[in-house]
């Protein structure tokens, strides 16, 4: 297989009919360490919104039990790249997922956001470091993938195109990204577990080189200090020269899915996706449990 033949592949399918399949082979076969990166970071900058960054310090998951709730989100996004909408695993996963969320009184606007940027982090990461750029079947593939996800999960109001949901992650940010004190030890919390994978000497290089990945706006929320440009210059030159090294060598013939990352830790004896997550019993702050439609995967 050449270099760019599966992305003439892709071109030849349906972005919209087929988008799932093509989100897997962009995402198993072509960009597998970037789109986890890329989700690592979608994630996290979600915690700059205190709402969001509040709610994950009270449930003490991001804080206290951080390695099975980076294992536990990984996984059960990843059984439904993986297997799909239809099948047995990807159902569970989604039904799994909106019985976490249902426990919790969280606003459809937080909701929507958090699946913007599954949508608009994963390409702004790829444009900027992936061995090239995705293609607009790709763009508009993964829009339909997590706007079928998005109503899986009852969310309402999602948006139909890539540039939409770009413009509301964007305004989201502008308009709620802000100082938390829990949310910071969320941050924290993540960049240690992130440290933690590396011997422990490297650790303070570790956190340099994360955050001089993060942008302006994060920082700002976290209240972290801004790294030299020099530093900034130095990372995020390093990063692009992976990708230019992967460029040159031959594709994947094998997919990688989320349950082959070795950052997760721990299931060494392997799961059962309808035990992964958490089984809170009422919401937080004697909020009533959101209703979400879980009734779309039953």
């Amino acid at each position: 297989m050449k270099r760019f033949e599966r992305l003439e592949q892709i071109r030849r399918m349906d972005p919209f009919r087929e988008a799932s399949e093509i989100y897997r082979l962009t995402s198993a076969y072509e960009f597998p360490w970037d789109f986890t990166r890329a989700l690592e970071l979608a994630l996290y900058r979600t915690y700059a919104v205190p709402a969001i960054g509040r709610l994950l310090a009270e449930t003490a998951e991001l804080t206290d039990r951080t390695q099975k709730r980076y294992d536990d989100t990984s996984l059960l996004l990843g059984a439904v790249i993986e297997h799909g909408f239809d099948s047995e695993q990807g159902r569970t996963a989604i039904r799994r997922i909106n019985q976490m969320h249902g426990s919790y009184d969280i606003s459809n606007d937080d909701m929507r956001y958090v699946l913007s940027t599954f949508v608009v982090m994963p390409r702004r990461w790829i444009d900027a470091y992936g061995w090239r750029r995705l293609s607009r079947h790709e763009i508009v593939a993964s829009t339909v993938h997590y706007g079928t996800l998005g109503a899986h999960m009852g969310i309402k109001g999602v948006p139909e195109s890539y540039e939409e949901f770009e413009a509301c992650l964007d305004a989201y940010e502008e308009a709620h990204f802000g100082w938390d004190e829990d949310a910071r030890r969320v941050s924290d919390a993540t960049l240690d577990l992130m440290a933690s994978w590396y011997p422990r000497p490297l650790a303070p290089l570790l956190r340099t080189s994360t955050l001089a990945l993060l942008d302006d706006s994060l920082l700002r929320a976290f209240r972290y200090p801004t790294p030299s440009a020099a530093t900034r210059t130095l990372v995020r030159r390093a990063v692009r020269a992976r990708g230019r090294a992967v460029r040159l060598l031959p594709p994947r013939r094998v997919p990688h899915f989320a349950r082959q990352n070795w950052e997760i830790k721990g299931y060494p004896n392997g799961f059962r996706i309808e035990d992964l997550g958490t089984r809170p019993t009422s919401g937080v702050r004697g909020c009533p449990a959101r209703n979400i439609g879980s009734s779309a995967v039953e």
